[in-house]
């Protein structure tokens, strides 16, 4: 869970227990009600963040999963407690689907699984490396705390398994960190540019090369570079 990417301005909220259809009706609710912090969820022994903004799911994280995939699988737990942490934020945008259709998608699910027509979530976290995805490498990465984004690029410099406005933005200073780079080696004849970082007040840009493919992954400010760079190529590693 990325507890250091959250700022809090109140931890005081509402706390309380569900049913697995009950959830859903707590987070529809403060959703009407334009509720901006977190849902901080204890689902017997299971822990997920739901974060809103201005009534808005825009991020969901549980055991390593985020997006629209951890969502889904919070609200089908079938019971535990919850509270409501107010104008607690994140710096995360993994969902873009409104509330109104992750709510109805959500029932949609429960409804299938009891009816015998869709498998039950399990408590386990990805799938075993060799099939991960790029979608699942980059969900794995964004995961991590101290991660603002990360993106995949190929040899060609086209992004893989994401073409949002966010993955643009990064991979377009990533590509000019990679030149800059190129430019400072060629100039000490240091070689070919395996990896990079530029290092700012507000964020961080860590670049890694590797013969097909390039990962460029944005930082918070406050992070340990060193550190985090270790994780990284950690579970860039687990992927083969």
């Amino acid at each position: 869970m990325a507890r250091n990417e959250r700022s809090n301005s109140s931890t005081e909220g509402f706390e309380g227990e569900f049913t697995r259809l009950g959830l859903a009706d707590v987070i529809q609710l403060n959703a009407q009600n334009r509720f901006s912090g977190c849902i901080d969820v204890d689902g017997e022994g299971r822990r997920g963040l739901i974060f809103l903004r201005d009534g808005e799911i825009v991020h969901a994280e549980h055991d390593g999963i985020i997006g629209e995939t951890a969502f889904y699988e919070i609200v089908s737990w079938p019971g535990g407690r919850f509270s409501l942490q107010e104008n607690v934020a994140t710096t995360r945008s993994s969902i873009k689907k409104p509330c109104s259709f992750l709510i109805l998608e959500a029932h949609r699910l429960i409804d299938e699984r009891r009816a015998g027509h869709g498998p039950e979530p399990t408590a386990s976290a990805a799938p075993p490396a060799k099939s991960t995805s790029p979608r699942q490498l980059l969900e794995r990465l964004r995961a991590i705390p101290g991660v603002v984004y990360a993106v995949l690029q190929g040899k060609d410099g086209g992004r893989i398994g994401d073409d949002t406005y966010e993955a643009e933005v990064v991979a377009g200073q990533a590509q000019y960190l990679a030149m800059a780079g190129r430019q400072l080696s060629a100039t000490l004849k240091a070689g070919d540019v395996h990896a990079a970082v530029a290092q700012g007040t507000k964020n961080h840009l860590l670049l890694l090369v590797a013969k097909n493919h390039s990962v460029a992954v944005l930082l918070e400010g406050d992070a340990k570079v060193g550190a985090l760079e270790a994780e990284i190529r950690k579970t860039l590693a687990a992927r083969r």
